[in-house]
């Protein structure tokens, strides 16, 4: 994996709720912080979007998929525990 590389991640949320509010800021916090310029965040809010949703076996909020770079990986919560986080997303401490 080039750890320089773009990481592009989609966020599932349902509009309006705390947990989904907190994990879309602790995401925003961890990539400015350890990815500087090199992440794309889509933010897909299942009630606007629910078959996409279904499609993608996306069955509680909040919910991260990492799609980029391989391996894709998914984590489910507020992405509260930043050190947990990035080492699911296989991000380097440093690496920003």
């Amino acid at each position: 994996m080039n750890p320089r590389g773009k990481y592009k991640f989609e966020l599932y949320t349902a509009e309006g709720t705390d947990n989904s509010s907190l994990a879309f800021g602790n995401l925003l916090t961890l990539c400015k912080a350890y990815l500087t310029d090199r992440y794309e965040i889509e933010v897909i809010d299942v009630f606007r979007q629910p078959q996409r949703a279904l499609e993608h076996s996306i069955r509680m909020t909040p919910t991260l998929v990492k799609l980029a770079p391989h391996p894709k990986r998914t984590i489910v919560g507020t992405l509260s525990q930043t050190q947990r986080v990035l080492a699911a997303l296989g991000i380097e401490r440093a690496a920003g």
